[in-house]
């Protein structure tokens, strides 16, 4: 294993940390849940572009390489 193995999660839980819970303040389980999860499949994968995505979100990129 090399050091860049876990360099896509590692982006992925900085973002998710420096956008959403550093500021976040929720009232139970179930409703960090729904935070995470709205901005994982809402903004994350379907608006957010990526840079070695062609600077797209993943959703467009996958869609454009099938």
């Amino acid at each position: 294993m090399t050091a860049v193995d876990n360099a896509a999660a590692e982006a992925f839980f900085s973002s998710l940390e420096w956008e959403v819970l550093r500021d976040a303040e929720f009232r139970n389980l179930e409703h960090a849940q729904a935070v995470v999860q709205e901005w994982c499949y809402g903004f994350y994968n379907h608006v957010r572009r990526h840079s070695h995505n062609l600077q797209l979100s993943p959703v467009n990129f996958e869609a454009l390489a099938a």
